[in-house]
């Protein structure tokens, strides 16, 4: 696989990862859902959310390791102009 196509999957896992977890945490967040009225947990169970949340956070992290890995030579060069002057 090029790297042009590895970049774009890592970034579409990094997107759905991202918004699981984003999600999941708002549902989490018990003072939120109680505040905007809307029960999920009669829907999905509190045990099942953590699990997803915990899972998509996982990924998400071991993404953004891949993601940094394969734009390390990018960071360091941007990173030597930015502190050369």
């Amino acid at each position: 696989m090029d790297k042009l196509k590895l970049n774009y999957f890592v970034d579409v896992g990094l997107a759905i990862s991202f918004f699981a977890c984003f999600i999941t945490g708002l549902i989490k967040w018990r003072g939120l859902v109680n505040l905007v009225g809307v029960s999920v947990y009669n829907f999905l169970r509190f045990n099942n959310i953590s699990i997803l949340h915990d899972w998509s956070g996982l990924i998400m992290g071991l993404l953004v390791l891949l993601h940094l890995g394969l734009h390390w030579k990018w960071i360091v060069s941007v990173s030597k102009s930015i502190f050369k002057k």
